[in-house]
């Protein structure tokens, strides 16, 4: 039977037992999940994952998941995103289902295989190390952008062969200076007047924010203080996503028990948790409860953790926002794959539709980026395929705004609708950015 009368569920990750890394074990568990996905075929569209899977099975002397080999089953591993979206959107077997079928953890397992076995490549794991990156990336600003800008003849075919970065993909150029490091000329005082006048929230800066593209965090900051909100910003460190994505299980752990532990006194203290980017969120929330649950600091971040849009429709709700003036603009809304997978549905549409006149428009397909995957030579034509469909989609009414929550994602589909022929904006940045923008802020 399909689908369950419960509601999904996820199984706590169980990284630290032994059997986790049993490779036959492994093997076992993925022909048991490629077999249910064949006779399914539901995910076919998704991403390119499945269409491999699938392929390969059709392809094979007996058409049966008995006849893929070990490196079949690695090139759909490799193609996976972890955008979690078979799991959100499609799978009808996902727990509590007697199948039991959770396609995008299971991808995560194998890479946790991987990595511990020195499996990694150099350049995914040199550029999972954000804190490191971003640190030297912003001193040497000018050096590092120059280097990394996709016209540069000289230094991005270098790149190419020497870390297999795509010279055609966008490389987030470095700010001068962090973001928390500029904070306290740009904190704004609460807004005594404001709606939300007692409220606390501390920002948390992802390392996009706080390294690469300060906008949002301005926008974020200033739209609260309008509201009456005391707000502070906060880095501590990175949130582990692009471990996560290399199956570094025991250093995303790691980083969760430091930084729960950092905003466990903001929160006593009254403060809301509010990520800029959603892969942060994504992890706060829902993934690092699953890596440490018994971690009395992660279980209280991920209550009091919230989206920026998120946020700004919990204040609606709760004690109104300030007057916005009308913005009679069209806005192609792009709901990143990351802020889909909270399940809390598209709070950027709803955020958007609280200033008057204003013209949202949801466009749910993923961008193709997927972090740091869609970087690499070997997965940038993938990536830019899978987001076509998405930039005709956004540009297809001719908005005079196009916005994503993905900080990735924004360049990226800037790359991918000039591949489709068509004009791309100067910039798609951060939906909150228009609500900073509707305030005259």
């Amino acid at each position: 039977m399909e689908g369950s009368l419960q509601a999904p569920t996820r199984h706590t990750i169980p990284w630290r037992d032994e059997e986790f890394y049993d490779e036959a074990a492994l093997d076992a568990e993925l022909r048991r999940v490629a077999d249910i996905c064949h006779g399914c075929r539901r995910c076919f569209n998704l991403c390119d994952s499945f269409p491999i899977l699938f392929d390969k099975i059709d392809e094979s002397p007996n058409e049966e998941v008995s006849d893929l080999s070990g490196a079949d089953l690695k090139a759909v591993v490799d193609a996976c995103t972890l955008c979690d979206m078979c799991f959100m959107t499609k799978c009808p077997y996902v727990p509590p289902h007697e199948f039991d079928l959770d396609f995008p953890h299971l991808m995560l397992r194998y890479r946790a295989v991987e990595n511990r076995n020195g499996e990694t490549s150099f350049a995914d794991t040199q550029l999972a190390e954000m804190g490191r990156n971003g640190a030297i990336g912003t001193v040497l600003s000018g050096a590092a952008n120059w280097a990394t800008k996709p016209d540069n003849g000289l230094t991005r075919p270098l790149m190419e062969a020497v870390l297999g970065i795509d010279a055609r993909a966008h490389v987030p150029p470095f700010v001068d200076t962090p973001l928390t490091k500029q904070a306290p000329a740009l904190l704004p005082a609460p807004n005594p007047a404001g709606p939300a006048f007692g409220r606390k929230v501390a920002i948390y800066a992802g390392c996009h924010d706080e390294f690469n593209d300060n906008t949002p965090g301005v926008a974020a900051m200033k739209v609260f203080a309008h509201q009456g909100v005391e707000v502070r910003i906060e880095h501590p460190e990175c949130c582990g996503m692009p471990k996560f994505e290399n199956g570094n299980l025991p250093a995303v752990a790691s980083a969760a028990e430091r930084i729960s532990a950092h905003f466990a006194g903001l929160i006593e203290q009254g403060y809301d948790i509010v990520p800029l980017t959603t892969s942060c969120a994504l992890m706060l929330k829902f993934e690092w409860p699953l890596i440490e649950p018994d971690n009395a600091n992660v279980a209280l971040l991920s209550k009091h953790t919230f989206d920026v849009s998120e946020y700004v429709v919990r204040l609606s709700k709760g004690c109104g926002l300030a007057p916005i003036e009308a913005m009679p603009q069209s806005i192609a809304v792009h709901f990143a794959c990351h802020a889909r997978a909270q399940n809390i549905g598209s709070k950027a549409m709803e955020m958007l539709r609280l200033i008057p006149e204003a013209k949202p428009r949801l466009t749910e397909r993923c961008s193709g980026h997927g972090g740091k995957w869609g970087l690499f030579r070997e997965n940038f034509d993938r990536a830019v395929k899978v987001g076509k469909p998405t930039a005709r989609a956004l540009v297809k009414d001719e908005p005079d705004i196009i916005v994503s929550e993905c900080p990735l994602a924004g360049p990226h589909l800037r790359q991918v609708i000039e591949a489709n022929g068509s004009t791309p904006p100067d910039r798609i940045g951060h939906p909150i950015e228009v609500m900073a923008r509707a305030y005259g802020l």
